[in-house]
């Protein structure tokens, strides 16, 4: 017989992924959405071109017409800022990448093959000795200011970083029991990289992947505000704010606006990347109490 007595016992709960996400990461993840999306559907969202003036309307407040009024040269704010967003988004996106993508072959060679790796990590060394952004300011001076020279800027100060997170993962892996015996049956190099060693990045890579994201939209916006970065007539939050800044004092919203959006952006990126490392690190998860 049943004891009526006896307490039921609580079911078995299943926690997924998304009952694992707090509300900093779930803030963040809304807050990068509604910026990528508005970037991307600048077209439709927009009310006006980002180039297109009208000297009798500059400096305006906000109003109907303009929802954060207009610049110096009578251009809407909000439509430059929804373009800018686009131009620093597919810079930022592309240097993650190559930056990434040629950061993981050079390390998965320098870490797997010995006498490469010394060659290589000087290199590294030296490239790291020099400060990311007066490198970056040095290559886009010498190449002249273009999307593809800020890219190349950005990203070549990035590649020695992902190169030494990449080659201790293969330092570690390669000692690994089903690494020595896949070497020990003869199986060609290149397949012991990309098919033992690679996987072994995947972690790690997603982790750094977010915060040279944050940091290559970060560094876009020092070079565009500089005057070192893409031409001034192509919108970016950099370019935007760099134009605001002679009329600061007498509208400081030209440079408000847009460093807002930079902030935000850039802030959830961050949180984000510390959320990814939380969860793909076994090591900082937490135990069920």
């Amino acid at each position: 017989m049943i004891d009526r007595h006896l307490k039921p016992q609580p079911r078995l709960v299943r926690t997924g992924v998304l009952s694992q996400i707090g509300i900093a990461p779930r803030v963040a993840i809304g807050v990068l959405a509604v910026i990528v999306i508005s970037t991307i559907l600048a077209p439709l969202i927009a009310t006006h071109g980002p180039l297109v003036m009208d000297p009798l309307k500059r400096l305006q407040g906000p109003s109907s017409e303009f929802l954060l009024g207009t610049d110096n040269y009578g251009r809407d704010v909000f439509s430059r800022v929804l373009y800018g967003g686009r131009m620093s988004l597919i810079i930022g996106i592309a240097a993650t990448l190559i930056s990434v993508v040629v950061g993981m072959l050079i390390g998965l060679i320098a870490g797997y093959f010995r006498f490469a790796d010394a060659l290589i990590m000087r290199g590294m060394d030296g490239m790291m000795a020099i400060p990311s952004i007066l490198l970056a300011i040095a290559l886009v001076a010498l190449s002249g200011p273009s999307i593809g020279s800020v890219i190349a800027a950005i990203t070549i100060p990035e590649i020695p970083r992902v190169v030494r997170l990449v080659r201790a993962v293969v330092l570690s892996a390669r000692e690994e029991p089903y690494v020595e015996a896949a070497v020990a049956l003869g199986t060609p190099p290149l397949r012991v990289l990309f098919s033992h060693l690679l996987p072994n990045t995947f972690s790690p890579m997603i982790v750094q992947g977010t915060y040279i994201l944050a940091s290559a939209i970060l560094t876009e916006a020092i070079l565009s505000f500089l005057g070192a970065g893409v031409s001034p007539e192509i919108p970016t939050w950099g370019n935007i704010m760099a134009e605001g800044r002679t009329f600061f004092r007498l509208k400081p919203e030209l440079v408000l606006w847009p460093g807002l959006v930079l902030s935000l952006c850039i802030l959830s990126v961050n949180i984000l990347g510390d959320f990814a490392r939380d969860m793909l690190d076994p090591r900082l998860k937490k135990r069920p109490g």
